[in-house]
């Protein structure tokens, strides 16, 4: 690759020049950038790219198509680092995700350590102090800064050695196989993932609220979702989930809801209509409540759960690793419940660590 290392490439002349030396299954690096921190509808505003020992900047703002990128990313093997948001940009962009994907995140924990972000494995494997200043820029804006560009930069910079110096690490303990079975696992988690989420309005915490309090919640999260368009900025930069779920439960409960000073009086009225037009549902028009999974958690199913966490922890602890990568809780109250599907939740590998197999 001939590009210079601080070049950005926003021309398809320079995409083609870029991948045109390249082959077809070519090992690369790729992290993206994305504006989910400033605008209302998240886009793709940068794709950092490295094969080599060169590094570069794709500029997907500036370019109508990356179709030449699609057609080599179909053949390639990626490394990312926390590779799940990155898989999911692509699959939204290119439709489909690389057949091999590998995490060094992933690798990392399977190795032991215990500091495993980017900046942390940088420092831990070459000595390196990255800068965080860029870590909340907005990516959205051009030009883009020398100091941005040079963050960039350093997310793919370090990604091709240091997946070496991982593997090399991983097939002297033995784990290699763990380690892609899980970089599979996660891709195919991605490639499953129904991005179009039913009732978007049920946050994390809804649970909890009775009938009333969803109705207040779903009119809240729809006069939240619309003012956040209108600004083009985050929905939390509104109102956070938080608020939402606090002001659904005390509107629900009959109490008087202080709502923050700082909203313009036009917003304000919007939300007051929203709220008259939710006070004036009929009760048998509320959300439905989700019924969640029921177990029978008697002393023997408390005991075999116990046994099996027991059985985790000293594996986990022989591989001085965290144990929430054998294994979560839930997973295993699944599993000892005999739940349909629950011997589908572990890797082979996980299943070995447990003596399932």
């Amino acid at each position: 690759m001939e590009t210079g290392e601080s070049e950005m490439i926003d021309t398809p002349d320079g995409l083609d020049r870029l991948l045109s030396p390249l082959s077809p299954g070519e090992v690369c690096a790729i992290d993206t950038e994305a504006d989910s921190l400033h605008r209302y509808k998240e886009s793709l505003c940068l794709i950092q790219f490295a094969v080599g020992s060169e590094s570069v900047l794709i500029d997907p703002l500036a370019l109508d198509q990356m179709d030449a990128l699609g057609s080599f990313l179909r053949t390639a093997t990626v490394w990312m680092h926390g590779a799940d948001y990155d898989m999911t940009m692509l699959r939204r962009e290119f439709d489909e995700i690389s057949p091999v994907v590998y995490d060094t995140q992933i690798g990392a924990r399977l190795l032991g350590v215990q500091k495993f972000g980017l900046a942390n494995l940088v420092e831990h494997y070459f000595g390196v102090v990255l800068s965080k200043t860029s870590q909340k820029a907005d990516w959205g804006k051009r030009p883009l800064s020398s100091k941005m560009r040079e963050y960039a930069l350093n997310d793919v910079r370090y990604l091709l050695p240091m997946g070496e110096r991982i593997v090399e690490e991983l097939k002297e303990k033995g784990r290699y196989e763990w380690f892609v079975e899980s970089c599979d696992a996660a891709r195919q988690k991605v490639l499953e993932r129904d991005e179009l989420k039913e009732d978007p309005w049920r946050v994390q915490g809804s649970g909890r609220l009775d009938r009333k309090g969803l109705n207040y919640l779903r009119a809240l999260w729809q006069w939240r979702d619309g003012e956040a368009e209108s600004w083009d900025r985050p929905s939390f930069m509104v109102a956070t989930n938080r608020n939402l779920l606090e002001w659904s439960g005390s509107l629900a409960a009959g109490k008087k809801v202080e709502f923050p000073g700082h909203f313009r009086s036009d917003r304000r009225r919007r939300l007051e209509a929203a709220l008259s037009k939710a006070g004036k549902q009929a009760p048998t028009d509320f959300p439905e409540k989700i019924k969640g999974l029921r177990r029978r958690r008697d002393s023997d199913f408390e005991n075999r759960v116990n046994e099996m966490l027991a059985i985790r922890d000293r594996k986990a602890e022989e591989l001085e690793i965290d144990s929430s990568l054998i294994a979560s809780r839930a997973v295993i109250e699944t599993l000892m419940s005999d739940d349909e599907g629950a011997d589908d939740l572990l890797l082979k590998w996980q299943k070995e660590c447990l003596d399932l197999v």
